[in-house]
């Protein structure tokens, strides 16, 4: 690829200390670059340039005393090189894992949901792809905070473990599937998610609803009265997430999502802790492609960070089983409510 002058050559996750809060330039655009700021405002000096996938370590996040009228974030990450918008990259950590040669009891011994921990991972594709998210790419990746099924471990000449990552969801028919391009991961960017981390959050018969709003893009867990949860969100650009009220109608730990048209569709897969509310596919979920959380901005999803995406899975009724990792609910009487209210 070439560099622009003033390339800043950003790391890769191995050169940073385990545990280290990082920067992933996650803005849309494969080969996309975007300046680094001597200051966080859009009108500073420009001290170099970094590319998309690129890490670089996060010192911490500020807002800008330069209010810019024309965006809705005012918010800019500060690196050892200059000041990125914020909304062009993910938060990430370094978190690499012991690899495991077997699947532990407690997920049930023959597979396990992971986790990726480390900002990027390279992955291998067994077959030719059939995802247009691999169709499209030159290096098939996966990247920090998505969700897959493992079904198989080996280890290589290298002595190299490596995970064998599938999807596994229930289908809108009610079915559990495992499809989709089987790809090979190394072992150590994924963390195992075990069965403990589905209990589900204030299991009561209490009166449960999500109520997002268009108009100042966040999403709050209501128990009667009482406000349990509230976080930022990204809701649908145009007035493409439905208002009303709905039954949390399916749940997923991991599921595929695709839609739209050509030039402007999505074909994305192992998008976390997912619960879907209409009938078009519009959902609450995790998000890693972009951190602009306070503006409209998907296709008609809930966009969430991803803790705050898997907190709202585990306080949803009803309670999800680690296999299949998925349900169907039975419509509004057996489920939480979504209500969305509009701008």
């Amino acid at each position: 690829m070439a560099m622009r002058p003033g390339h800043v050559k950003a790391a890769r996750w191995l050169d940073f200390a385990p545990d280290q809060k990082l920067a992933r330039v996650c803005a849309s655009g494969e080969g996309a670059w975007f300046d680094l700021k001597a200051k966080p405002y859009w009108d500073a000096t420009n001290v170099g340039t970094i590319y998309r996938d690129d890490v670089v370590e996060w010192l911490r996040e500020v807002v800008t005393s330069h209010i810019d009228y024309n965006r809705i974030n005012q918010r800019w990450v500060e690196t050892p090189k200059g000041y990125i918008y914020a909304p062009y990259v993910q938060p990430v950590y370094n978190r690499p894992n012991q690899p495991l040669l077997e699947f532990p009891i407690e997920a049930g011994g023959q597979g396990m949901w992971v986790e990726q921990t480390i900002p990027v991972v390279d992955v291998k594709l067994e077959h030719a792809p059939s995802s247009p998210w691999l169709q499209n790419l030159m290096k098939p990746r996966i990247y920090y905070s998505q969700v897959f099924w493992v079904d198989q471990i080996k280890t290589d000449e290298q002595g190299q473990v490596w995970y064998r990552l599938r999807e596994k969801f229930w289908d809108p028919s009610g079915n559990y599937v495992i499809y989709g391009d089987i790809l090979w991961g190394l072992a150590q960017g994924y963390r195992p998610i075990l069965p403990d981390e589905l209990i589900p959050i204030h299991p009561d018969d209490v009166d449960k609803r999500i109520v997002v709003s268009l108009l100042y893009q966040t999403l709050s867990c209501m128990e009667g009265n009482n406000e349990v949860y509230f976080c930022r969100v990204s809701t649908g650009y145009k007035d493409s997430t439905p208002v009303g009220e709905f039954p949390t109608w399916q749940k997923n730990i991991s599921t595929h999502m695709a839609g739209g048209v050509s030039g402007a569709g999505f074909d994305t897969a192992g998008i976390g802790w997912t619960v879907l509310f209409s009938s078009d596919g519009a959902a609450v979920h995790s998000t890693f492609w972009h951190n602009d959380f306070g503006l409209a901005r998907t296709h008609g999803c809930v966009n969430c960070m991803p803790d705050d995406a898997k907190w709202v899975f585990r306080w949803t009724i009803p309670s999800v089983d680690y296999s299949p990792g998925g349900l169907i609910t039975q419509g509004m009487n057996s489920s939480t409510r979504v209500v969305i209210m509009g701008a």
